[in-house]
């Protein structure tokens, strides 16, 4: 197990700072807030990645909104997704009549996201739309577009600002490429 205060050593490069990633996120609230005026906002954050990326999101919303969380596992301790989605905690709300917005900390391969927009549809919201803080389309399996978009990114690993490596890394205030030594080890 690495050291807490050693661990930022294993991000090979920042790909947005902090400062970046903020300035971004309040230009996505000013854009979903004139976006949702008069609509009945509710905000689902697809855990655990995105939790930092909703609280910052929803703070610069300036509408009434409702905040829902999911659960889903689809990578594990590895570094590619399995393609098999596992819900671990649905929604409590009840989504018919409401303007969903699905929070997601980065859109990938697309495969859950796609799973999961599917299964909300189902639900008889008014509509459902997706915002996700970054967007690596180099990776897209499916046709699925994000339909508020942070920042595009390279096809790296990424983490930090919620976004991890085995549950590690979330907590780097900065986005950055973890070094490939770190998640090709043997475990």
């Amino acid at each position: 197990m690495q050291q807490q205060n050693n661990f930022s050593n294993d991000v090979e490069r920042i790909l947005l700072t902090r400062q970046q990633v903020q300035k971004r996120v309040e230009e996505l609230g000013a854009q979903i807030t004139r976006d949702y005026q008069g609509k009945d906002l509710l905000m689902v954050s697809v855990l655990k990645g995105s939790v930092v990326f909703m609280a910052d999101l929803m703070r610069a919303i300036h509408l009434p909104a409702e905040i829902d969380f999911m659960m889903v596992s689809s990578y594990g301790a590895a570094s590619k997704s399995s393609g098999v989605v596992k819900i671990v905690k649905d929604i409590d709300i009840e989504l018919k009549g409401k303007d969903l917005l699905i929070v997601e900390d980065i859109l990938d391969s697309g495969r859950t996201l796609s799973y999961l927009k599917e299964l909300l549809e189902g639900r008889d919201p008014a509509s459902v739309r997706i915002v996700t803080l970054l967007d690596k389309p180099a990776r897209r399996a499916v046709p699925l577009q994000p339909d508020y978009t942070g920042f595009e990114v390279p096809d790296e690993f990424i983490v930090g600002y919620g976004l991890d490596y085995a549950e590690h890394y979330r907590n780097l205030p900065d986005i950055g490429v973890l070094k490939k030594e770190v998640y090709t080890k043997e475990v």
